[in-house]
């Protein structure tokens, strides 16, 4: 089927591949769809449970988290991407068992 090649992927728009991301939970397009964020500097945030990219470079990092500015995906209220100023993420929430 068309949707079982990883390459179309590629091709949906950020909103797309967040909607099969939440509406398709535990599917492979799930997984398809995660791995194509990720390749676009996605990063899922586990305890939020969205995604968040860099707007920035960090302000500070060091070995256990960065704080900057970021864009995040809010599922729940907006279905929007906004804006996160001086936000701290903890690389201990960070999802990093999905291989691109």
């Amino acid at each position: 089927a068309l949707f079982d090649n990883p390459e179309i992927f590629r091709r949906f728009s950020t909103d797309t591949l967040f909607f099969i991301f939440y509406f398709q939970q535990g599917t492979r397009h799930q997984y398809l769809a995660a791995r194509e964020l990720k390749r676009l500097s996605w990063r899922y945030h586990k305890k939020f449970l969205t995604w968040f990219q860099r707007h920035d470079a960090p302000t500070f990092t060091n070995d256990a988290c960065e704080r900057g500015t970021y864009v995040y995906f809010d599922y729940e209220s907006s279905w929007n991407k906004r804006l996160k100023s001086d936000f701290t993420f903890e690389y201990s929430n960070l999802e990093d068992e999905l291989r691109v």
